[in-house]
């Protein structure tokens, strides 16, 4: 029941992606964060979080936005975002696989939204002509991503919440009707 129930929560929450939503309120931090607290076998951890952003980017940027890239075939559109990724699954590996409690997945989840607005707006000051390469552009920079901030917030919350209350629910669930059996 584990991995099978820790894949379905990751893979709905990955399709929620494909569905209209507020800029950043989506289920990328939770995702990272549920995968290094319920996937113990590290090739697992590291795949199916992967997996579930890769697939749904792929057809998010070939499908719902591909007129963006003028119909052009697009594999990645930013590596920051994968690094920012896999910095948020070790931050869940070290407050999260140990034990999960709420107060440790809302740490969790704090963290993995300010990772990925550190990470994120970073790599448009370096990459983008935007902003001069300068501190002062740097800070421009993480001001501008300030509003945006907000939604990465409470998409962390909303979805770690979801996935890790539905996860140890069924868990508790499942304990208690085996305990009932016998």
């Amino acid at each position: 029941m584990k991995y099978r129930l820790a894949f379905a929560l990751i893979a709905l929450a990955a399709l929620t992606r494909l569905l209209p939503h507020p800029n950043n309120f989506t289920p990328i931090g939770a995702i990272a964060l549920f995968g290094a607290a319920y996937f113990n076998r590290q090739w697992l951890m590291l795949a199916v979080p992967f997996a579930a952003l890769f697939l749904t980017d792929l057809f998010i940027n070939n499908v719902i936005y591909s007129e963006l890239y003028g119909g052009q075939f697009i594999l990645i559109t930013s590596w920051w975002i994968y690094a920012a990724f896999g910095l948020v699954m070790i931050a869940g590996l070290g407050l999260l696989s140990k034990k999960v409690t709420g107060i440790r997945v809302l740490g969790a989840s704090l963290s993995a939204s300010g990772i990925f607005f550190l990470v994120t707006n970073f790599s448009v000051w370096a990459e983008s002509g935007m902003y001069p390469k300068t501190a002062a552009g740097l800070a421009a920079c993480y001001t501008a991503g300030i509003p945006f901030l907000g939604n990465t917030i409470m998409g962390d919350l909303c979805y770690s919440m979801a996935m890790f209350g539905v996860y140890e629910w069924a868990k508790q669930k499942n304990i208690r009707n085996a305990a009932s059996i016998t």
